[in-house]
């Protein structure tokens, strides 16, 4: 078995005005895929593994188009040089937008379906909040998303994949797959799978799986995005087109039943309000997700707004883990540490953020490998605020330990985030969510809405459904 290798990872609201460019992705090609952590559990395959390229990048705003168009040609251009294989498995995440397209990944994956040809097998992998359309599934044989939010079953779900594509490789058996749509969007954030009833669910997706079905998912979808492919959705692999069916239908009504049911997991409010609890709690650290400005979710993460809030408020012993602003970052390393200088942080990416301008003091600077990735650590009055000239999330204890900062010694420890990662809240004594202006805010049903299907919950009333399975064009039996 030859098996060609790759994919384009990321996720994008369409609210934000910031395109990401060719710099903010993380390209691996040819061996430094396969010798990459992420990439891992193919050594537990026997197959001659193809690497092809993968680009990542953090959540943000649309891609450029130059962008798109410059990765999909420099793929398809390896796709053909590395002919001939077997079959090709695409590491996606789903959530995609282009700049002046619609589908992106729908238009990725067609594009590698017409360079393979009609007989060729293609798996793919997704985030469960990716947006799942029908020409995509048109275009693949083999499904699987993950099933856990915050996502620790990536590895996992990417082995499930590709164990499916081996294994139709080796028995000759022929998977089609299914979707059911179903006119409602959530945010991950009232969609946790730690919560009810997302965790009941997901953990009776398994039991839906037989000889026939091979693998049932559950797609959330990505609610920041404005696309007529934006759902939530069923979507099942599996060898028999009647067991698909009612696989898919049943986990659709599953969800659309459990519809009202969905909550926040934190204590979750405006942000006065969560810090009026924080101020009262004598356990620490109380950790408070920014949400609106949360970049793994798409937001820009440029934002100051919580930092104005703890400066009107005097706030003692609290860390801001951080603030995107490379004009801040290239300030504090023009002044060097100890420094103390008036800087304006904050809207250095979207003007429509908020901005701070205070006085500072210089504690530590990190270089980082390149000019984009240094980060600047300040302290003001009683705040310390990590600044960092790239977008990125400050979501592990890895992410603290690399500054010299241990986020337990502090009271109240910001970051900008949605529900916790594993790591942060294992330490939350508690975990409180603020509902932060951004491009990525949960007033979901005031989000414009142009381009979405319509009767989608919950930007249009909607009281009944009915499940309607939509096989791919490429199913046989």
């Amino acid at each position: 078995m030859r098996i060609a290798v790759g994919g384009i990872h990321t996720e994008c609201s369409t609210y934000s005005p910031v395109l990401m460019q060719i710099e903010d992705f993380y390209v691996m090609r040819g061996d430094d895929l396969t010798e990459h952590e992420y990439f891992s559990f193919l050594q537990d395959f026997e197959a001659e593994i193809v690497p092809l390229m993968h680009a990542r990048a953090v959540p943000g705003g649309p891609v450029s188009r130059d962008t798109y168009d410059a990765l999909k040609t420099e793929f398809l251009e390896r796709l053909e040089t590395a002919k001939p294989f077997d079959a090709v498995y695409l590491a996606m995440h789903g959530a995609m937008n282009v700049d002046g397209m619609f589908d992106a990944e729908g238009d990725w994956i067609s594009a590698v379906r017409a360079a393979v040809g009609p007989d060729m097998l293609i798996a793919v992998s997704y985030d469960l909040h990716g947006n799942v359309s029908q020409r995509i599934v048109d275009q693949i044989d083999i499904f699987a998303a993950y099933r856990t939010a915050p996502h620790i079953d990536v590895a996992e779900t990417m082995t499930a994949s590709f164990a499916m594509l081996t294994r139709a490789l080796k028995t000759g058996w022929r998977p089609g797959v299914m979707r059911v749509a179903v006119p409602h969007l959530l945010p991950g954030e009232r969609s946790s799978t730690e919560d009810e009833p997302a965790k009941s669910l997901y953990a009776a997706l398994p039991d839906l799986e037989s000889a026939d079905v091979w693998r049932t998912d559950l797609m959330i979808g990505y609610v920041w995005a404005d696309e007529p492919r934006a759902t939530a959705c069923a979507v099942v692999t599996a060898t028999n087109r009647t067991a698909a069916a009612d696989a898919a239908s049943m986990i659709a009504n599953r969800f659309w039943n459990a519809r009202d049911e969905f909550r926040f997991g934190p204590t979750t409010g405006p942000l006065n309000e969560m810090l009026d609890i924080a101020a009262q709690t004598a356990t620490k650290p109380v950790i408070l997700a920014d949400s609106g400005d949360n970049p793994t979710g798409g937001g820009v993460g440029d934002r100051a707004d919580v930092l104005s809030s703890l400066i009107d408020r005097n706030w003692q012993n609290a860390l801001i883990a951080g603030i995107t602003d490379r004009p801040a970052v290239d300030a504090c390393f023009d002044a060097g540490i100890g420094a103390t200088l008036p800087l304006t942080i904050g809207a250095s990416l979207d003007p429509a953020g908020g901005r701070v301008t205070c006085q500072v003091k210089i504690c530590s600077l990190h270089p980082g490998n390149t000019t984009a990735e240094r980060q600047a650590v300040v302290q003001i009055d009683g705040t310390t605020v990590v600044l960092a000239a790239r977008r990125r999330p400050y979501h592990n204890i890895s992410d603290f330990d690399g500054l010299g900062l241990d986020p337990k010694s502090f009271g109240l420890l910001v970051v900008k985030s949605g529900y916790l990662s594993p790591d942060l809240a294992l330490i939350a004594a508690p975990n409180l969510m603020a509902l932060t202006d951004g491009v990525v805010n949960q007033d979901i049903a005031r989000l414009v809405n142009i381009n979405r299907a319509e009767g989608t919950l919950p930007f249009e009333q909607r009281d009944s459904f009915a499940p309607t399975p939509q096989a791919s064009a490429r199913f046989e039996n």
